[in-house]
C-alpha cells in the first residue's frame, strides 16, 4: 500500500527502533515484551505526533496555509511537537490549552512541554477547566483570517484521518521489522487519549491484512471510546479508498488502569516508570506511556497473557510531561 499519493513532509527520523525489553521480559515472566522507540522521532524532543505532523503539516502547506492551530492539555505532547514541527517549517503556531487543574505547581504550569513550546515560539493560549477548545480554535481562526491570515486547525491530537496516515505508515514499517527480524507479534499495546494512534494503526494493520491485535490503555475518560476509535479507523480507511470494514471486535480498550482521570498518578504508573527506567533505561511520562505500560503490567499480572507471546509495547514519548511531576517522584 502506498502512500505517495498524500501530501507529505519528512519531520521524523524514521524507521524508529524496535528493541526486545529482556530484562522487563524476565522480571514479569511469561510473555516476550518488545518496545517500539517512536520517542526516538527525533524532532521537538519525539513522539507519536511528529509521524502524524508529517501528513497534516503536508496537508497544510498544500494548501498554502500560513498558520496552524492545534489544542491540548496545558502540558500537551501533541501541542509541544506540533510548536517544533511548525517552527522548522516556518509556519506561525498558536496553542489552545485547557488547564485541567491536574497539578499547580510551578513545574507544572511552566515547566515540561509549556517551557519548550514557548521555546519553539508558539503562542499559547490557555483556558480554564471545561472550556470547548474546539470552539476557541474557530474563533481564533476566524480572527486569523480577518487578518488576512490562512490557518490551518489541527483538531486534538492531531486525529483525523489525515494525521492518522503516520500510523498507517507506522503500521506497515513495524511488520517490516518484524519480519527483517524474524518476530511474529501478536499485540501491540499502548496508551490510547484521543484514539488516533491506536486507529491509524489498526486501520493500517487491516489494509495490509495482518491479525497483529492492538489493545489500547484508556488514558482519559471517554463515553464511548471503543466507539470513537472504531469511526477514526473506519474513516481513516476510507481516506485511504480501503473498501473492507473494519470490525467492532479488533477495537480493544481497556479502562480499568485510568485511575482518578487524565494526568493523575496511579501506584501502578509510579511503579511501571521505575521499572522502565531502572531495568530497561527507558523514560516515561505519567499521563501517556507511563499508564500504558502500568496496563500491561497489569494485564501480565493477571495472566492475560500466553507465555512466549510476543507483545510490543509502543513508547509514544512524553519525556518533558515526567519534569512537571518532578515533586511526585521527589523520593
Amino acid at each position: 500500500m502506498l502512500l505517495t499519493p498524500y501530501p507529505r513532509v519528512r519531520l521524523a527520523h524514521l524507521p524508529t527502533p524496535l528493541e526486545p525489553m529482556i530484562n522487563m521480559s524476565r522480571h514479569l515472566g511469561g510473555p516476550v515484551l518488545w518496545v517500539k522507540r517512536d520517542d526516538c522521532t527525533g524532532l521537538g524532543g519525539g513522539g507519536n505526533k511528529i509521524r502524524k505532523l508529517e501528513f497534516l503539516l503536508g496537508e497544510a502547506l498544500a494548501q498554502g496555509k500560513d498558520v496552524v492551530l492545534t489544542c491540548g492539555a496545558l502540558q500537551s505532547n501533541h501541542a509541544r511537537q506540533t510548536a517544533a514541527a511548525a517552527g522548522k517549517l516556518g509556519l506561525e503556531c498558536h496553542l489552545v490549552l485547557e488547564n485541567r487543574g491536574v497539578r499547580q505547581t510551578p513545574d507544572y504550569l511552566k515547566g515540561g512541554n509549556v517551557l519548550l513550546s514557548r521555546l519553539f515560539g508558539a503562542h499559547q493560549h490557555v483556558f480554564a477547566r471545561g472550556t470547548d477548545l474546539a470552539a476557541e480554535m474557530d474563533r481564533h481562526a476566524a480572527a486569523l483570517r480577518q487578518q488576512g491570515r490562512k490557518p490551518y486547525v489541527i483538531p486534538l491530537g492531531g486525529t483525523n484521518p489525515a494525521g492518522d496516515l503516520g500510523y498507517v505508515d507506522c503500521a506497515m514499517e513495524l511488520t517490516q521489522q518484524a519480519n527483517l527480524q524474524g518476530i511474529a507479534i501478536d499485540r501491540l499495546v499502548l496508551g490510547s487519549g484521543s484514539g488516533g494512534t491506536q486507529a491509524g494503526l489498526l486501520a493500517g494493520l487491516h489494509a495490509i491484512n495482518s491479525s497483529i491485535g492492538v489493545t489500547g490503555i484508556a488514558v482519559s475518560p471517554k463515553t464511548d471510546h471503543v466507539g470513537l476509535v472504531h469511526g477514526v479507523a473506519g474513516a481513516t480507511l476510507a481516506h485511504l479508498g480501503v473498501v473492507a470494514p473494519l470490525p467492532r471486535e479488533r477495537v480493544v480498550i481497556q479502562t480499568e488502569y485510568l485511575g482518578a482521570g487524565y494526568g493523575e498518578l496511579t501506584e501502578g504508573v509510579v511503579e511501571a516508570i521505575g521499572l522502565a527506567a531502572k531495568l530497561e533505561g527507558l523514560l516515561l511520562d505519567p499521563v501517556y506511556t507511563g499508564k500504558a505500560l502500568s496496563g500491561l503490567i497489569g494485564m501480565i499480572r493477571k495472566g492475560r497473557f500466553k507465555r512466549g507471546e510476543n507483545l510490543v509495547f509502543m513508547h509514544t514519548g512524553g519525556l518533558p510531561g515526567l519534569f512537571a511531576y518532578r515533586e511526585d517522584f521527589s523520593d
